[in-house]
């Protein structure tokens, strides 16, 4: 605990701050706001102030291995893992210029990571071996309508041959009736047309496959634009080559080109600390969400296509055993939708989106059954139209299967928000959404972190869309779920809006990273600069007392349904213990991050046993910190535990 200054010291201390107030009075306000930020600088790092708020500090991220994070993942080495691939930086994209960094916050240490493709917004989730499954990511940057310089559009490449399927690289040429040219944009495979037995006699009907890919005018110009379903041949073809393989398409033109998708998938291995290249995935995605299903696969849902659409329901799912993709259950969701698992073939989407799709489809909250493709809503939620950048959590504990949903705002850039909360009780026989208590202000992307003392920590957002009019929100508080009410904490220094991320940490403090204003002042007239400082906050119940001890046991193998053994030298002053999932969060989405409650079974004065819960869908197979809380609600720094 911080030495407690001396009467006399405080007294200086306070007539110091005295002092410049007085100043100001007979100088200058400038004088006087030097004075108040003195006093406040003064006031937040008194031992009393600490107990009841907690604690801001920034942490010494050196310049070399500091970047635009996009994501945040912690890992089961301790590790956090970076990522910013090219950062929302077009000059980044175009020059291959991709960014990971590994901080370990223990040691204060940092490690730039190869990163093998351009994982901006790509989606990502802890698998059960420890790895970190990341899919998608971007194949090209938007470009606003009156910037675009090429006519393009999609292209269906069609195949006729039965016998031979094609890939065509990134740069093929398809020419016009016209003799206008147009290149692709990436590179395209074309399987082989599929024979369909039609009778007796050999004979099979031969229906031509097909692949969409983008093309950009050779030349730039009007000269470009069609409107008219069309047939291209493509550039280097012959004979029945040229016969069977062609493109067609129905709309190039100048209007604004969004974002698009990749199909690349990689794992990232936290002990080698590199990504390794797995299979792909059918549809390319560019702000997907990837949710852990109760067998330990992976399911992907959404994102931005390879020609800027928002995929139209076309799910899959990703197998860690054979790293390859399957199809999944039809379904549309906006992009980056939020999706908790909450039972062995049930998805509960809360409505919190990152947004990109129309503001009339598949914005309600609801339960997805897997099993049958059905959807029941979830009706109950108070302004249902302020969904996007808003903020889902599992509150804890688990077992209560309850999801509350936080702030958000508006489609697309709308000046809505709203400080509206809403908790869903998953675990009653019709679910229904009830009112929470409202958040400090009208919030767009809050982070919320699930803490091991069972409240959950939210801090930063905006209420402005990407921090407009310089509205980004100086507060943080805790929400306690036992209480329904949110209890404040110390204000963070550093605003936070659109592109931020929050995690907690094994020693149980909460690291925040990022921020991407469009502006940098009230006026909007400057532009924003991305924010790359990492602000750490250490609660208030590291300021009551000594942490419980906590050992890492011999062996970190745990079993669900099995009971296990913990060594703690205050085993009788422990009064709950709790099993925290590693968070996994970018666009302040993360429904990785849960906690289960265990069961204590056996108490000695060096020992408590506890049973893991034999439930594969509140426990999914994976990593986890465990935790002890004492009575005084301070909490150990955790141990790693892998659950089969």
């Amino acid at each position: 605990m911080a030495k407690r200054p001396s009467r006399l010291t405080t007294r200086k201390t306070l007539l110091a701050a005295g002092a410049a107030v007085a100043l100001a009075v007979l100088n200058a306000p400038a004088v006087a706001g030097f004075a108040q930020h003195a006093y406040h600088h003064y006031e937040i790092n008194q031992p009393e102030y600490k107990s009841k708020y907690g604690h801001w500090t920034l942490a010494a991220l050196p310049k070399k291995y500091q970047l635009n994070s996009i994501h945040a993942i912690l890992l089961h080495t301790g590790k956090v893992l970076l990522i910013a691939g090219s950062g929302n930086n077009v000059k980044q994209f175009d020059g291959g210029v991709f960014k990971s960094t590994l901080w370990d916050p223990a040691a204060d240490t940092f490690k730039k990571i190869d990163t093998p493709a351009d994982l901006f917004c790509a989606g990502h989730t802890q698998l059960p071996d420890g790895k970190i499954l990341i899919a998608g990511g971007t194949a090209r940057y938007e470009v606003l309508k009156g910037d675009v310089t090429r006519a393009g559009g999609a292209m269906l490449v069609k195949n006729e041959d039965p016998d031979h399927a094609r890939t065509f690289p990134k740069g093929t040429v398809f020419r016009s009736p016209a003799g206008v040219a147009y290149r692709s944009q990436v590179t395209v495979h074309v399987p082989a047309a599929k024979k369909t037995p039609t009778g007796r006699g050999g004979n099979v009907t031969v229906t031509a496959s097909e692949a969409r890919v983008f093309v950009e005018a050779a030349e730039q110009g009007p000269l470009g634009i069609t409107n008219t379903t069309e047939q291209y041949e493509i550039q280097g073809l012959k004979g029945k080559d040229a016969n069977n393989l062609y493109g067609i398409a129905n709309k190039l033109g100048l209007d604004k080109k969004d974002f698009q998708g990749i199909k690349d998938a990689y794992e990232f291995d936290p002990v080698t600390e590199t990504y390794t290249k797995v299979g792909s995935m059918s549809e390319a995605r560019w702000y997907p969400s990837l949710t852990t299903l109760a067998d330990g696969r992976v399911l992907a849902t959404s994102g931005l296509d390879d020609i800027g659409q928002v995929v139209p329901g076309k799910n899959e799912i990703y197998d860690p055993k054979t790293k390859t993709w399957s199809k999944a259950p039809t379904r549309y969701f906006p992009t980056y939708p939020s999706l908790f698992l909450t039972d062995r073939k049930k998805i509960f989407y809360s409505g919190s989106n990152a947004g990109y799709g129309p503001a009339d489809k598949g914005r309600k909250p609801g339960l997805w059954d897997l099993t049958t493709n059905t959807f029941t809503p979830v009706p109950g939620l108070g302004d249902p139209d302020t969904l996007e950048t808003s903020s889902s959590v599992l509150l804890p504990p688990a077992q209560d299967k309850k999801v509350m949903v936080l702030g958000g705002g508006g489609v697309g850039e709308s000046r809505t928000a709203t400080s509206r909360t809403a908790i869903a009780d998953l675990g009653a026989a019709h679910p229904v959404f009830t009112p929470g208590p409202r958040l400090p202000a009208n919030t767009r992307y809050l982070n919320s972190v699930i803490m091991p003392d069972d409240t959950v920590f939210t801090t930063g957002g905006s209420s402005g869309y990407r921090g407009k009019g310089a509205s980004d929100l100086l507060k943080a508080q805790f929400y306690d779920p036992a209480t329904n009410t949110f209890i404040p904490a110390a204000d963070p220094t550093i605003g936070r809006n659109y592109h931020t991320e929050a995690l907690l940490l094994p020693d149980g403090r909460v690291a925040v990273f990022g921020s991407d204003p469009l502006f940098s002042d009230q006026a909007d007239s400057r532009p924003g600069h991305f924010e790359q400082r990492v602000e750490v906050f250490s609660p208030p119940y590291l300021f009551h007392g000594k942490q419980p001890d906590l050992q890492q046991p011999d062996s970190t193998e745990a079993k669900r349904g099995d009971e296990i053994t913990l060594r703690t030298e205050d085993a009788s002053r422990i009064s709950r213990i709790r099993l925290l999932h590693p968070g996994s969060t970018t666009h302040v989405t993360d429904f990785d991050q849960r906690s289960i409650a265990l069961d204590i079974t056996h108490r000695t004065n060096g020992s408590l046993t506890v049973r893991v819960p034999d439930d594969s869908s509140l426990v999914p197979a994976g990593w986890y910190m465990a935790a002890v809380t004492d009575r005084k609600g301070i909490p150990s720094k955790t141990v790693w535990l892998h659950v089969h």
